[in-house]
């Protein structure tokens, strides 16, 4: 298992990784495989989607924003509930074929850190399978 390290800027935020996970397939050596990408944290997530248009990461945060906003009255005592539902709407891991040593990923997917309690240092944990 891998551990990547990954600061984050502003309260909320969509880190593209997928150059540094690729890096970690190439160190591997693994040909054919699964790659799985875990966070371990509960106000952040991961996701797959589009990495050519930046606005796509804006959308996405947005239609978040106003699904689960700030101003519910929220019993979490810390005020970071709409952190943690986020993360749970999104999800901790991502599992990706590794095909020919590369990731199997469509022509414009990306793999994002998804920052919902920012900012912060913040780990990712890369685990490859090969078969």
């Amino acid at each position: 298992m891998s551990i990547i390290e990954v600061r984050t800027q502003t309260k909320e935020a969509l880190v593209d990784i997928t150059g540094r996970i690729r890096e970690e397939i190439s160190s591997s050596g693994i040909q054919s495989g699964i790659c799985s990408v875990y966070v371990p944290h509960t106000t952040a997530g991961m996701t797959i989607n589009e990495n050519a248009d930046p606005s796509v990461k804006e959308d996405i945060l947005m239609t978040l924003g106003k699904m689960v906003p700030d101003s519910l009255p929220y019993r979490h005592s810390e005020g970071n509930s709409p952190a943690h539902v986020k993360a749970s709407l999104v999800g901790s891991s991502v599992n990706i074929f590794i095909e020919n040593g590369q990731l199997s990923l469509g022509t414009w997917q990306g793999i994002f850190f998804c920052e919902f309690d920012g900012p912060r240092n913040r780990k990712a944990y890369i685990k490859v399978f090969s078969f």
